[in-house]
């Protein structure tokens, strides 16, 4: 089980542009990775919304936004275009990250296998977990006053 202060697992993912992100992508910035469990649903839509609207705040502390799902890349694109949102989404099909990241229910509503479970991680630039939040229930949504407050307080100390 990964915790603070624990270097952050092997990534190697699709983005909806079909360029891989990896560890090298992530490394010598802030890096928030929002994994959730399905696009085109109403709590997903919700969460990544919110985020999309305030993301002039994750710009303005030199940081990138992430959100990971095992949905397909080919999904991911055509619910980033519908949702105009501004932070590139990672296809994990494979479920080798979100099972990395104990994010993954091995079986989720209706039978269905493999699903990334609703978690917050925040990376330092140094790759290095400062934040870990898993939801078992994927109705509830990250807890952003204490993301938002550690992504602060993170960049606080790059000044």
């Amino acid at each position: 089980m990964l915790k603070v202060a624990d270097k952050v697992p092997v990534v190697s993912l699709m983005d909806t542009e079909r360029s891989e992100c990896t560890n090298a992508s992530i490394d010598g910035k802030i890096t928030l990775f929002l994994f959730f469990p399905a696009a085109f649903t109403s709590t997903c839509t919700a969460e990544l919304c919110s985020v999309r609207d305030d993301i002039s705040r994750y710009q303005n502390i030199n940081m990138q936004v992430f959100g990971i799902s095992t949905d397909a890349l080919f999904t991911l694109k055509k619910y980033k275009e519908e949702e105009q949102l501004n932070f590139e989404l990672l296809s994990d099909f494979n479920k080798d990250v979100s099972r990395a990241f104990d994010s993954l229910y091995e079986v989720f509503k209706y039978n269905m296998k493999g699903v990334s479970k609703r978690s917050a991680i925040i990376i330092d630039e140094k790759g290095i977990i400062q934040y870990i939040e898993v939801l078992e229930n994927a109705s509830h949504i990250p807890n952003f006053n204490l993301i938002n407050q550690k992504l602060e307080e993170l960049s606080t100390k790059l000044i």
